[in-house]
């Protein structure tokens, strides 16, 4: 212990907690990155100990969520899940409001099983496919996608990593471990009132367009082109922009190429050089049209082995998807190069609402983000495939195992009935649900590690250390005596609406396993002190701290149909609001009668 704060800890355990939540909600670093800095600070200041980082190790939530990250992820390679959604979209003549019904159906039933996030970031390109059958603005999708994945993860333990981790909490608190269908009553009754909802209430989302809005449709079928420019060239010395080539309004510069290095971060500011390469985007008939131009040369001369070999070529625009997991985040596309390792160009970046600038590609990218990409159809797929991008026009881009599909499935139901009959604790299970699926090629070691999104897990820890810190501190008791009077001789639902209440309201301002590590010793310690059994409250906790639909930051799966969608951050309060009032009125009036306080 480097510093004694004696009689002083709750104090600056209390600031030092609202200091967190202040950094979450303004978004100051990554969320993880944040919470392992204030487990530091706690070590420094005495308020952690080294043993209480260890505890939060040991913990079975982390290793749980990320054995059940590998599992989901061995559903998604063998098309397992695919087998449950590719079907929906043949509804959409014959009857489009059961084709979405169908869809929202199968993904809440889903994700009850599954990891919410991979299992979004399939139906992304299955909503907009379906959006395109119906002939509807995709954004009148992609949120219902969301909401729907996020209540039907309410319904098992497995669910989310919300539930699991709350369980984790609430064992190392003493109460005995929950079911794994402990709480479907609920949470079936919840997801069945929201998606009757959702389904009538689709229609009234507004239209918006996502970054492929930026381009006309008929671009898709256009040509890049390279021109090389020749000794003796009347273009050289002069600004690209500036030269007749691009005097046609359908040419449009796409890059200036100088000895393989793209300059197109700069372009207002390039003089044209003797072997510079001119990257056009134009329509399949201007090609012939620059190819009769003799000054102009398009393809390699046999007599100048040394020129680049140049080409026009069919190209297409893609949209593609920044889903956690993907290698490019952190980085800019300037540093990534993208047009040399693929030869693909960005187009355009689009992130929370909003199409960036021309200086795109000096941004970090982030999770979430949309990217307009350009280029031939197997160069895209090649990025995608390696990158780990989700291309939003395409539902099944890349093959699946799907020989090894009734293997993972039965592996996943294998888990989910020995968990219902307690035959060994969930964490043990998923251990050998993994080294099954690994074993047998269900997935491949390196794609199952890759789907684990180790933030997440840092995360967890992080913030186990940190309410184990508020309760040695003795903050827990404190704010629960402060809250007691208040509720003077009320009935326990009182304590438990305010419980539900805290919860839901921090969850749309910080990540939710946060408030699900802080709000469960809480809702335990308020339930003891009002005389009530603590469970309900635990439960209380694990609804509120999932029902995330009035921000798209409270949700993981929200923030990827954030920018998927084109939407706004108004639209989520606009269309979450009535969807989170329905869900807490059902929650709040069959918690009590299952589990009376």
């Amino acid at each position: 212990m480097l510093i004694d704060l004696g009689v002083y800890a709750p104090v600056v355990m209390g600031a030092l907690l609202v200091l967190l939540f202040v950094a979450f909600a303004m978004e100051l670093h990554a969320p993880e990155v944040i919470a392992v800095g204030m487990s530091a600070i706690l070590l420094v200041l005495g308020l952690l100990s080294t043993d209480d980082i260890l505890a939060a190790l040991g913990n079975p939530a982390p290793l749980t969520i990320a054995g059940m990250f590998i599992i989901s992820s061995s559903l998604v390679r063998t098309g397992a899940l695919d087998l449950f959604s590719s079907r929906i979209t043949s509804f959409a003549k014959t009857s489009p409001v059961l084709a979405i019904g169908m869809m929202l159906m199968v993904i809440a039933a889903l994700s009850a099983f599954t990891n919410n996030t991979p299992l979004v970031m399939m139906m992304i390109p299955v909503g907009i496919t379906l959006a395109r059958e119906l002939q509807i603005p995709p954004s009148r999708l992609l949120m219902p996608i969301s909401f729907a994945a996020i209540m039907g993860g309410t319904c098992t333990l497995l669910g989310t990593s919300t539930n699991i981790l709350v369980d984790g909490v609430a064992r190392k608190a003493g109460l005995a471990p929950f079911g794994i269908f402990e709480i479907a009553p609920v949470g079936v009754i919840v997801a069945i009132a929201g998606l009757i909802w959702l389904v009538i209430s689709y229609r009234w989302l507004p239209d918006r367009h996502t970054v492929s809005g930026l381009t006309a449709a008929a671009e898709n079928k256009r040509f890049i082109v390279s021109i090389f420019i020749e000794a003796g060239s009347p273009y050289i010395s002069q600004r690209p922009r500036e030269i007749d080539l691009l005097g046609r309004s359908e040419r449009q510069l796409v890059d200036v190429i100088r000895a393989d290095e793209s300059l197109r971060r700069n372009l207002g500011a390039v003089v044209l050089e003797e072997g510079d390469i001119i990257v056009l985007r134009t329509s399949a008939s201007d090609v012939m049209t620059i190819k009769e131009q003799g000054r102009l040369a398009l393809t390699r001369t046999p007599d100048d082995p040394h020129l680049v070999p140049l080409s026009s070529r069919n190209s297409m625009l893609v949209e593609t998807l920044l889903a956690p997991g993907a290698s490019i985040i952190g980085h800019t596309l300037g540093e990534l190069r993208l047009r040399r390792r693929y030869g693909v160009y960005p187009i355009a970046l689009h992130r929370k609402g909003t199409n960036l600038d021309d200086r795109f590609e000096a941004v970090p990218l982030e999770v979430g983000d949309t990217l307009l990409i350009e280029g031939a159809a197997e160069d895209l797929q090649r990025l995608v495939d390696d990158q780990q991008l989700v291309n939003m026009a395409e539902p099944s881009m890349r093959g699946f195992k799907r020989g090894k599909a009734p293997l993972a499935i039965a592996i996943m139901v294998a888990i989910v009935a020995l968990a219902a009959m307690n035959v060994m604790p969930l964490a043990g299970l998923v251990v050998i649900g993994v080294a099954i699926v690994l074993g047998t090629g269900c997935v491949e070691p390196d794609e199952a590690f890759k789907s684990v999104d180790w933030r997440i897990l840092a995360l967890i820890i992080a913030m186990l250390a940190i309410g184990t810190a508020l309760e040695e501190t003795g903050l827990v008791e404190i704010i629960v005596g402060n809250v007691r009077p208040f509720l003077g001789d009320l009935s326990p639902w009182f304590g438990l609406a305010a419980i539900y209440f805290l919860s839901l309201a921090l969850t749309e301002l910080v990540t939710n396993n946060a408030v699900a590590v802080v709000n469960t010793p809480i809702a335990i310690s308020l339930a003891n002190a009002l005389g009530a059994d603590p469970r309900p409250f635990v439960i209380a906790v694990m609804f509120a701290a999932s029902a995330s639909f009035l921000t798209p930051i409270g949700y993981q799966t929200n923030t990827l149909v954030y920018g998927a969608g084109g939407y706004r951050f108004s639209d989520f309060y606009r269309f979450g609001a009535p969807l989170t009032a329905i869900v807490s009125i059902v929650t709040l009036a069959v918690i009590p009668i299952l589990w009376p306080l």
